[in-house]
């Protein structure tokens, strides 16, 4: 009778097969940021459902905390650590940038009483979000208002460049302020950073929170490493020259916010999703798919075994923190 152990090295053995079938493109010359972010706009309409049917409503790492952990609780358990390090208060007005498919926004808004406004460069996962969110009892939108009430709390989902949100929400009738800026794993796709940092910082009330989770390379890497870590990334998950942790504290005092916690790293306590993330994607039918998007698709898919690398080296590191109007 085969053991466990040789099942697990049979299915290695079995995917290995699949992925080697493929070979690595070569990181895509950069053209432009505004081509960029045509193709970070694409891969989402085009993904957003392969990503909700594999990983859930909440399309971002989980925070491990025992090998038990399955990858929903982790999920959550990043969330509670992220209203943790930034203490924000119960029905707190919050802005969601880079909202995905809604799931932070619809957790924020249940149970923690908030009133969300969530935003995503993809129109498909607007109308994902929306759907999920009245599956999940939320209250349909009215013609005049796209707020769906949420437990004690509600949620409005709008397809918004993160770049153009300081105009879009200080122009009448939009104007508004916020208790909250909140960006999970999206201010890397952002090519300019120092102006998601002054933006943020003119979207807050006084006192109010800047809150961030964000993937980085580590500090001092030799080109090597970048080479054989960081850019395979950068190219695979359409990202901009990616920052350290330090960048992005250098970043928010430059626009005039202060420290509320430093940067926490939880490097270990997250890699394990990239383990998870490999499994789930060792099937021909989503690499047939991958093929079919062209260079983009593929270089994304082969950049989750970049991303198992770079955590292993150190290379790659992952990280909380948050900010005080």
């Amino acid at each position: 009778m085969a053991t466990a152990t040789q099942h697990a090295a049979d299915d290695t053995e079995k995917n290995n097969a699949v992925i080697e079938k493929y070979e690595i493109p070569e990181p895509e010359p950069f053209i432009s940021f505004a081509a960029l972010k045509d193709r970070i706009r694409h891969h989402y309409e085009m993904a957003s459902d392969y990503y909700y049917s594999l990983w859930g409503e909440h399309i971002h790492h989980g925070y491990f905390l025992t090998p038990e952990d399955t990858k929903e609780k982790a999920q959550l358990q990043l969330i509670e650590l992220l209203l943790e390090r930034s203490a924000l208060p119960k029905g707190s007005k919050v802005l969601d940038v880079g909202c995905g498919i809604g799931g932070t926004s619809r957790f924020l808004a249940k149970n923690h009483d908030c009133a969300v406004t969530g935003v995503t460069i993809s129109g498909r996962q607007v109308e994902i979000a929306k759907k999920i969110t009245l599956e999940a009892g939320g209250s349909e939108p009215s013609e005049g208002n796209q707020t769906s009430t949420l437990g004690s709390g509600s949620v409005r989902f709008v397809e918004l460049d993160a770049e153009k949100m300081g105009v879009f929400f200080t122009s009448a009738p939009n104007e508004e302020k916020f208790d909250c800026v909140w960006i999970s794993e999206a201010m890397s796709h952002l090519p300019n950073k120092a102006l998601f940092f002054e933006n943020a910082h003119l979207l807050l009330k006084d006192g109010g929170k800047l809150v961030v989770a964000d993937w980085f390379k580590n500090e001092g890497l030799s080109e090597k490493e970048f080479k054989d870590d960081i850019s395979p990334i950068e190219d695979g998950m359409l990202l901009p020259p990616l920052c350290t942790q330090a960048d992005y504290v250098n970043f928010a005092k430059a626009a005039g916010l202060k420290v509320f916690t430093e940067p926490f790293d939880i490097s270990k306590q997250v890699s394990k999703t990239w383990d998870i993330s490999w499994a789930l994607i060792q099937n021909p039918s989503l690499w047939a798919f991958a093929v079919s998007q062209g260079r983009d698709g593929l270089a994304f898919m082969q950049a989750f075994r970049a991303m198992r690398r770079g955590f292993a080296n150190g290379s790659f590191r992952y990280a909380v923190m948050a900010y005080q109007k």
